[in-house]
């Protein structure tokens, strides 16, 4: 987060009044939520009160429900981790009550921990590989990936816990931290790829993100970029992520590469740093890696000709390791496969926040609830309110 800040340039951050800047952070220094920190030197007037967020005020829980692993961490205020706790099973081979279970468990553990720190709980976020649809005022979850179908999963928890409990969608969890605290800050029309074993992107326009009528919007994953082509899991043929998610690319290297060794871990992530050794001198591994770059490439020219983003920016575990390596392809398969104009002017980068950044995004749920209600923290069952402009930008 930056900070100090004074007062004339939240205005300027966020487009508000300095009347309404005024009346805010007011609002948050009574509640606590930042303090005053000293006084910055002016250009011939009077000093200028330096603001910044109090990361004592208390700590959000996020939770990473991925497809093959789950990470729960907490966060206090400026987003550090100041607490883990482990979940050590596959969310796919266990049926939703056992990893929920589990779930509760960590998060019982972490709790114990930060009670004995003397730190405020403020909420539980949840990320997870599916849709959050809101159904007759209750969230209700779509994953069918790891067998999760209508299922209430804040009530669940919230039931477990007494915390009150945020879900989404993990790329649009990320897309919401990278556009507060990584390479989306600054921009208002954005694409954020969440690259892993599914394969998902959250899209920002001016800088508020898209849901679509069902909240499903961004699911870039299941598009089509080969007509006929390969089967996909989730039942159609051709999508993206037949031909560059995680068990596609281990398929292709497999396949490809006679010295690839099977692995007694498939769903480890450490395959993917052993794909990237044999290809730096192994030509048939380095073709697949290639191959995998232009099917990337084509499908984010898709997104660069639909919706003449600023930014396309590449997170998930496999953008993380991959992106760094095959950027460069991945550009230039842009600059071949979409509209001269509109990939002139996009810039494609690779995530900034590191390999918390989904369980960091579900954390910043709870911290966006906490900012909409202008400081006060959410109470267990309140309802959702719509995101605050001041929030996101003075992070």
């Amino acid at each position: 987060m930056d900070g100090p800040l004074n007062r004339v340039v939240l205005a300027q951050l966020t487009g508000l009044s300095s009347g309404s800047v005024s009346n805010v952070t007011a609002a948050l220094l009574e509640e606590g939520l930042i303090s005053e920190v000293g006084l910055e030197e002016s250009d011939g007037g009077r000093p200028r009160v330096l603001l910044e967020v109090n990361p004592d005020f208390g700590v959000a829980i996020g939770v990473e429900i991925g497809e093959t692993c789950i990470r729960v961490e907490a966060f206090d205020l400026k987003m550090h981790v100041v607490g883990t706790a482990d979940v050590g099973l596959h969310p796919q081979h266990h049926e939703p009550a056992v990893v929920i279970d589990q779930i509760v468990v960590a998060i019982e553990k972490l709790l114990g921990q930060l009670g004995g720190e003397d730190r405020r709980v403020l909420g539980v976020g949840v990320a997870l590989p599916g849709i959050v649809a809101e159904q007759d005022g209750e969230a209700r979850v779509h994953a069918p990936n790891i067998g999760w179908r209508d299922l209430p999963l804040e009530k669940m928890i919230c039931q477990r816990l007494n915390l009150p409990v945020f879900a989404d969608n993990g790329a649009k969890a990320l897309g919401q931290v990278e556009m507060w605290l990584g390479a989306g800050r600054g921009a208002g029309h954005v694409a954020i790829v969440l690259w892993g074993t599914g394969v998902g992107a959250a899209i920002f326009t001016n800088g508020t993100i898209y849901r679509g009528s069902a909240s499903s919007a961004g699911e870039w994953g299941h598009t089509c970029i080969v007509a006929g082509g390969k089967r996909c899991r989730c039942g159609a043929s051709g999508c993206v992520e037949a031909y560059i998610g995680a068990d596609a690319l281990l398929e292709e290297w497999y396949r490809t590469d006679p010295d690839a060794y099977p692995l007694s871990d498939p769903d480890s992530e450490e395959w993917v740093e052993c794909f990237v050794s044999a290809a730096r001198t192994n030509e048939i591994a380095a073709a697949a890696l290639t191959k995998t770059a232009t099917y990337l490439g084509a499908g984010v020219a898709n997104l660069v000709n639909l919706f003449n983003p600023e930014k396309i920016i590449l997170g998930g575990w496999l953008g993380l390791t991959l992106g760094p390596v095959l950027l460069t392809k991945i550009r230039e398969v842009v600059q071949e496969q979409a509209l001269e104009y509109t990939a002139s002017r996009v810039s494609i980068e690779v995530g900034r926040l590191g390999p918390e950044a989904v369980a960091l995004g579900a954390s910043s749920l709870v911290v966006d609830e906490l900012l909409n209600n202008g400081g006060t923290p959410p109470a267990v069952g309140g309802a959702r309110r719509q995101s605050s402009r001041l929030g996101r930008e003075a992070l």
